[in-house]
């Protein structure tokens, strides 16, 4: 920590006239201005003789404008003594007023000051380097992200949360207060963004991790974070960013794998075990069961599933059963149980027999383009937007299908048959 004026004062045994002597001594400066303060940064420690003093009053105002934490007046040339007038200013302005007399050198004051921020820059750049590597060392563990964060917290003098995407907690102990606004606009800003800010008391220092805005870093104090504490949480941000971005890398991977392996069961490959559902999902399902993602949908295969959009019957053939709950959704119902005549077909002494016969004549364009005109309700609009034609085409292909089954489309016993056949 800086030097403050009382221990510069009790080391160098300087005689205190007035003033906070808690204050901390960024720099010391020695001047004979009357008006230093445009050469000031605030934090210095002034140190003159008085050689062209004499409204000490406005002189006080002025250090104490400019962020002055103390005065060093030098006694024993142009002034035997601190003037009285001078020790009244500082007074009543708070300023620290320390006497220097002339066996004392400025220059002594100016070292001593010196050594004691040379040591404080040391030490701050030692605790730095050592939480760099402990941080480090967590960052590599195999629970990197969780061990990383409880470094951080052991490290700085608060508490630290580690937040998703969305601003829910993931880790850390302590529940934060609540930050949705900032995190709303770190979140706009992208990048490495930061922001500092003050809730019910305590200084918080919030990090988006990672130019995708992985995540949030939120360390709270009960005071602002120094140089080198902020230097430690910057570290930990860029590791939990990378940690982060390892993670989505291996997910990323681990899914692919998984579409990879649901394509093979469609090609063949032996399943899980069955019976099963297949299911069509939002997102992927909670608990030890096979899942892919396959053409913008979730696919799962289970016995049971409490949230899905369509399923199929009860099923040991993953291709099948992928067809079924596809064929679900498209009719808009909960699973293939409840499409029309899904149960009525199972009365059919060989429904593949009875389906080959009479879609025989149809090349699979036609099939599935009739398919869906059927399950559409015979319109011509929605059925060609989901095929992905114009509703003209759709016509002349439904006209195609009438003509090479001989039969009329427009008789509600024609599509039910063909309708029955074309979801064996």
């Amino acid at each position: 920590m800086p030097l403050t004026v009382a221990e510069l004062a009790r080391d160098l045994r300087l005689p205190v006239h007035a003033g906070d002597l808690a204050r901390r001594i960024g720099w010391v400066h020695g001047t004979e201005l009357a008006d230093p303060t445009p050469f000031l940064e605030g934090g210095e420690l002034l140190l003159t003789t008085g050689l062209a003093l004499d409204d000490f009053d406005g002189y006080v105002e002025r250090l104490v404008a400019a962020g002055v934490v103390g005065l060093g007046f030098g006694t024993g040339l142009s002034h035997a003594t601190v003037p009285e007038s001078l020790m009244s200013a500082a007074e009543e302005a708070g300023l620290a007023l320390l006497e220097v007399p002339r066996k004392v050198p400025f220059i002594a004051i100016s070292k001593a000051v010196s050594r004691a921020l040379a040591k404080d820059d040391y030490a701050a750049l030692t605790r730095t380097s050592e939480a760099q590597r402990a941080l480090t060392r967590a960052a590599v563990r195999s629970d990197g992200v969780a061990a990383t964060v409880r470094r951080l917290g052991q490290w700085v003098d608060g508490w630290v949360v580690l937040l998703d995407a969305a601003g829910v907690q993931t880790h850390g102990a302590r529940v934060p207060p609540p930050m949705g606004p900032e995190i709303a606009r770190l979140r706009a800003a992208g990048g490495l963004a930061s922001a500092a800010f003050e809730i019910d008391g305590q200084h918080v220092f919030l990090q988006l991790l990672g130019s995708k805005a992985r995540g949030f870093l939120a360390v709270g104090t009960r005071s602002p974070l120094d140089p080198a504490d902020r230097s430690i949480v910057n570290t930990a941000a860029s590791l939990l960013a990378l940690a982060l971005a390892q993670s989505d890398a291996v997910d990323a991977a681990q899914r692919s794998l998984r579409t990879a392996e649901f394509r093979l069961m469609l090609a063949g490959h032996p399943g899980p075990p069955g019976p099963f559902r297949v299911f069509l999902t939002d997102a992927p399902p909670d608990g030890d069961v096979f899942w892919a993602e396959v053409g913008g949908d979730v696919v799962v295969l289970a016995s049971s599933l409490d949230d899905y959009i369509a399923a199929s019957s009860m099923t040991t053939e993953v291709a099948a059963g992928y067809r079924e709950a596809l064929r679900a959704r498209d009719a808009r119902v909960r699973t293939f149980e409840d499409l029309a005549g899904a149960g009525l077909m199972s009365r059919v002494r060989d429904p593949a027999a009875f389906a080959q016969a009479l879609l025989r004549p149809l090349d699979e364009q036609t099939r599935e383009s009739l398919r869906v005109w059927l399950g559409q309700h015979g319109q011509w609009d929605p059925a060609a937007a989901r095929l992905g034609v114009h509703r003209h085409t759709l016509r002349n292909r439904i006209r195609r299908a009438e003509e090479l089954l001989g039969r009329s489309l427009d008789s509600p016993g024609a599509r039910a048959e063909l309708w029955l056949a074309l979801n064996v």
